[in-house]
């Protein structure tokens, strides 16, 4: 049977106490929240920290999300349950509710957080390319204050964030840019599995076009770049099977997947393209459809 190394564990009573305890034990300290990700890290000994600091009793300062006129704010302790039941959420960004349903199982999802999901940075992570497509902030808490970092300057790579290792993450801002929706839109092998491959989508419109696209991809190595390019392909078409199309050609060749047991890299190509189609849809049908009431 696989187990940890030895570590010491202590138990955060508030965001400030967290913050003097990561300010006191240094880099060998780690945040554990769910535990699903870096727990199995630890069985396999790929990650030994010497301290653990359990921040659950955080859930009632950073366990809110409050929807307002000009952004969503959510806190880092939200657990994906929580994501999946809110009405207020989906009815401002269905992509949630769309990616929650196809994320783990019921156990992680009573367990897991927002925040660790995000602070994990795997690329095969379904809520980074939620957050991604939402154009999300990030809110860090350490002993000199807060600061707000994008999303994509928040995960410097593959299970690394630019986090000092004193700093928290407290919340996480998504703006409001008006009539707006999104989607969510995953491949895997089994119900609950990490993605094959996974898009999300968010669209704004203005009269009969579109104002604003972004459109993020999981899994399957994307160029950032290129994904901003398709932004602004979008940016003032009028929605249609064509544009949607051509759009998935631009996710394809925005990838650059590696070709493993879930599949050839051809396919994982395939699979962005039509999910793209798929989302951008989606997308674009749930706005009709709030405006027609």
């Amino acid at each position: 049977m696989q187990v940890p190394g030895s570590f010491e564990y202590e138990r955060a009573t508030g965001i400030d106490h967290a913050i003097a305890l990561l300010d006191k034990l240094g880099d060998e300290a780690r945040v554990v929240a769910g535990g699903h990700s870096l727990l199995p890290m630890m069985k396999l000994r790929l990650a030994n920290p010497e301290f653990l600091i359990d921040i659950n009793d955080l859930a009632g300062e950073l366990g809110y999300i409050d929807v307002d006129d000009d952004a969503v704010r959510i806190g880092a302790m939200v657990r994906h349950r929580q994501l999946l039941e809110s009405d207020e959420l989906a009815a401002v960004f269905p992509i949630f509710r769309d990616a929650e349903k196809v994320i783990a199982d019921p156990v992680v999802r009573n367990r897991g957080t927002l925040g660790g999901s995000l602070c994990q940075a795997d690329p095969a992570e379904d809520l980074s390319t939620v957050c991604t497509a939402l154009d999300a902030t990030c809110v860090l808490r350490g002993p000199s204050g807060t600061r707000e970092l994008p999303l994509a300057a928040f995960q410097l790579g593959p299970y690394e964030t630019a986090a000092a290792s004193n700093e928290l993450l407290v919340e996480i801002r998504l703006p409001r840019h008006g009539t707006g929706s999104s989607a969510y839109a995953k491949v895997e092998r089994r119900a609950g599995d990490w993605a094959i491959a996974a898009v999300g989508a968010a669209v704004w419109m203005n009269g009969g076009t579109i104002e604003q696209a972004r459109v993020a991809l999981t899994a399957v190595r994307p160029d950032p770049d290129a994904l901003a390019e398709l932004g602004e392909f979008l940016r003032g078409a009028e929605p249609s099977e064509d544009l949607f199309r051509e759009a998935g050609t631009r996710a394809a060749a925005a990838c650059n997947p590696d070709a493993d047991q879930r599949g050839t890299a051809e396919y994982k190509r395939h699979l962005a393209s039509e999910l793209t189609v798929r989302t951008l849809r989606r997308a674009i049908e749930r706005i009709v459809a709030a405006e027609r009431g």
